[in-house]
């Protein structure tokens, strides 16, 4: 009896799937720890990645980010790292000497100084002390303000400026919080919509909604 040759096909392993690296930033991919971000060897790996096997892996969750072959996770859980011209929203926290410290949802309290607001009326004239006297009465803790990030000092801190009659004092509305990682810097971070509030985008990921002014 002739024997008969039986061949059984051998199981194929699965190979993990890697993107380029342009992939995920051309489609802004959150990634997950330990999910590989690139194979390719002319990549440098950034924040929130680490190198394993040759292959660049996240760290944290996040969104990628590559700036000329470094790559590196923002983390969507982030403290809001603040740019000249940022809109935020933020609380009084203190009244000091000539500023108010204000809680932007920064590594450190921004800092609106006296000068750096208008007056009431509109006087345009050198801060004297009797408007240092008067502070509480423009700004008191508690108060929600939007303001305009006007300079960072070196050790990080913000510099905020209300000289515009779209910045100022806060009232009668809806404070909502997200991480600044969802917020996109655009062109205009005030909006009226057509459902009759108006809302205020700040960089920071303090969204104020209120009713339009036709409304109140």
């Amino acid at each position: 009896m002739s024997s008969i040759e039986v061949r059984i096909p051998r199981k194929q392993r699965k190979r993990p799937v890697s993107c380029a690296a342009s992939d995920f930033l051309s489609k802004k991919k959150i990634v997950s720890p330990g999910d590989t971000i690139s194979e390719a060897s002319d990549y440098m790996r950034g924040h929130g990645t680490f190198v394993d096997d040759d292959k660049i892996v996240a760290s944290v969750t996040g969104t990628v980010e590559i700036v000329n072959k470094l790559i590196s996770v923002k983390p969507l859980k982030t403290r809001y790292n603040g740019e000249v011209g940022d809109v935020v929203v933020g609380r009084i926290k203190e009244v000091g000497q000539k500023r108010w410290k204000v809680d932007t949802f920064a590594k450190l309290d921004s800092v609106l100084m006296l000068s750096s607001v208008n007056l009431p009326g509109g006087e345009l004239r050198r801060r004297s002390v009797q408007d240092e006297l008067m502070m509480r009465d423009v700004l008191s803790e508690g108060d929600l303000i939007s303001a305009e990030v006007q300079s960072i000092f070196s050790d990080g801190c913000l510099s905020l400026h209300t000289r515009s009659q779209k910045y100022g004092k806060l009232e009668e509305g809806l404070l909502v919080q997200v991480s600044p990682s969802f917020i996109k810097r655009c062109k205009t971070h005030f909006h009226d919509l057509s459902c009759g509030v108006s809302v205020i985008i700040g960089n920071n990921g303090y969204i104020w909604i209120q009713p339009h002014e036709d409304n109140k």
